[in-house]
């Protein structure tokens, strides 16, 4: 399974405005992924941007302090028409044809960051070759496969109980009944497979029912109670059971401890919700081990892990920006 975080692609983006686009005046975002890149390339490089509407209108969005005045598109000699991806083609095809059929008097190229092995065909820039399967941070919960998948429930589709909703009664029932969704998916799921106890069944079926969520199997857990499911510790096992029992290429989980079991039981690729991390097979017991330490510290010290741990982030975070910048 390929897949790019916001992360990559933000680099990805530096690394095109670099290569191919210094002499671009005004940069066209493909709506709606491209916009994201286009955003990010007509700041990088101080031009305005627009989407393929705009363009066909003269409508330009301006930004920068490089220009004295308004900007117009009297004023362009050299459009990039840009989007995340060209998989197919289908897309950049269509926009090649109705950009070619206005006769503009600058010259237009096109681009995208990721291209699949044949995808390049259709574009006349792009950073990296990503072979299929793929998917990115930016569409994994609206993407086709999720038809093929396993997708967790709680922390996914919506916040996991508090402490006290999750009381195996009637607090628990209420918060069955009334969570708001984190997200509702686009495409039908192919499997929900939660933790959530078989009683339990009509509230959770209800709730999918009554925001839109379509899936095809909810293989849920068949105990008979909260403290029957805490004594056999098994929530990981029972999802990698359920995955591997299917041709699923994907399992979504919100817990990154789960995640990485899930990933080393069953050999395949598992999407940690809440850390937006991809964990492969390959590096599975390393993400186990990280989130048993932190566990581990918070245990022996829950005052002082909040200030630690912001501390990793921070240093985390000023590694990961410092490699980015020039």
């Amino acid at each position: 399974m390929n897949y790019r975080s916001v992360a990559d692609l933000n680099a990805d983006t530096r690394r095109l405005a670099r290569a191919s686009a210094t002499d671009a005046d005004l940069i066209v975002g493909i709506p709606r992924s491209g916009l994201l890149v286009a955003n990010l390339l007509c700041l990088y490089l101080d031009v305005p941007m627009t989407d393929v509407d705009g363009l066909c209108e003269g409508d330009l969005i301006d930004t920068g302090d490089r220009y004295d005045g308004d900007r117009t598109i009297r004023d362009v000699d050299s459009v990039l028409v840009v989007d995340d991806s060209v998989r197919s083609g289908g897309q950049m095809t269509e926009t090649r044809e109705r950009l070619e059929a206005h006769d503009f008097p600058f010259d237009v190229s096109y681009g995208a960051i990721y291209v699949s092995p044949w995808g390049h065909e259709y574009v006349d820039h792009w950073v990296e070759v990503v072979p299929t399967p793929r998917v990115f941070e930016w569409n994994v919960m609206h993407h086709p496969m999720l038809q093929y998948s396993c997708v967790d429930i709680d922390g996914v589709l919506c916040r996991d109980p508090t402490p006290e909703e999750n009381d195996d009664g009637e607090r628990y029932r209420e918060f069955l009944a009334d969570v708001e969704p984190n997200v509702v998916p686009n495409q039908r799921i192919g499997h929900l497979v939660t933790s959530r106890l078989e009683q339990y069944r009509p509230e959770t079926e209800r709730w999918l029912d009554e925001h839109g969520i379509r899936y095809d199997s909810l293989v849920m857990m068949d105990l008979p109670s909260k403290r029957a499911r805490q004594e056999r510790g098994n929530h990981a096992r029972h999802k990698a059971d359920a995955y591997d029992s299917t041709d699923a290429p994907l399992f979504i989980e919100s817990d990154p401890r789960q995640a990485a079991a899930i990933s080393r039981r069953t050999g395949k690729p598992v999407f940690c919700y809440e850390t937006q991390e991809m964990v492969r097979p390959g590096h599975a017991k390393r993400t186990y081990r990280t989130a048993e330490r932190a566990v581990s510290k918070f245990k022996e010290d829950p005052v002082a892990f909040p200030v630690s741990a912001g501390k990793f982030l921070y240093y985390r975070g000023y590694h990961l920006v410092s490699k980015l910048l020039p």
